[in-house]
């Protein structure tokens, strides 16, 4: 069985205020914040800086995001633990907090036109793990020309007859290393299905709003996404320092 993991820019913990969660090293903020908890849908935004020092700068982009058919819960990502609904497999919702990206985009062309990111087009033999038993939960698996599927079936087809699913970057929630089973797997940004359309825990958006924004930062930006309801982004607003 061969894993095939992406690099992700994982940051020393020296770097992360326990109060602030947001790494001095971030330089793109992508916020959305729900009207509530039950919300499947926001406005997303990006806010660039330049230096740690520099206030944020909101593009005059925003992008209409589809959300989890049941809602926001708290996710486990950059954010300190906080109390209130929690994230779990199979729960329909989409996860909340700070979270970094991964900096890998996944596809089913063979090519994308999307400078500063690595691409990895899919095939049928990858799978994203959401068996919370396993090893190898909520991680990327590539298996070889012969080998078995996974005996369990609890696994996320990467390519599939869904154009859903035909661009998407991982969101880097319960991610490695410190992977809780049960806690929720594969949640990506990817394309959404229709103007009304909700997702089992992902953010989706329109192919050209979705394209938009990934010419707009790059992993060399060290991006953070905040997906936070409104009454908990103005609760935690100052001492999170988000714009």
């Amino acid at each position: 069985m061969r894993l095939w993991l992406g690099i992700f820019f994982l940051l020393p913990s020296f770097l992360i205020s326990a109060t602030v969660p947001i790494p001095s090293s971030c330089r793109a903020l992508l916020i959305a914040q729900p009207e509530s908890w039950d919300s499947t849908k926001a406005t997303l935004h990006l806010y660039r800086r330049t230096s740690p020092a520099d206030p944020w700068i909101r593009d005059s982009n925003s992008h209409s995001i589809h959300l989890g058919r049941n809602g926001l819960a708290w996710g486990r990502g950059l954010h300190p633990q906080q109390a209130g609904p929690q994230k779990k497999e199979g729960d329909g919702k989409s996860p909340a907090g700070l979270f970094h990206l991964g900096n890998i985009l996944y596809g089913y062309d063979k090519k994308q036109d999307l400078p500063g990111w690595r691409y990895r087009q899919v095939t049928d033999r990858d799978l994203w793990i959401e068996d919370p038993s396993s090893s190898l939960y909520n991680r990327h698996l590539i298996l070889s020309a012969h080998e078995p599927f996974p005996p369990s079936e609890q696994y996320h087809l990467m390519r599939q007859a869904d154009p859903a699913h035909s661009l998407k970057l991982f969101i880097r929630h319960n991610a490695t290393p410190e992977v809780k089973a049960g806690s929720g797997s594969a949640i990506f940004f990817h394309l959404c299905r229709s103007p009304d359309s909700v997702t089992t825990g992902c953010t989706a958006m329109e192919e050209l709003s979705f394209r938009q924004l990934l010419r707009s930062f790059t992993p060399a930006d060290q991006p953070v996404y905040v997906l936070l309801p409104t009454d908990e982004y103005v609760r935690f607003r100052d001492s999170w320092k988000l714009p």
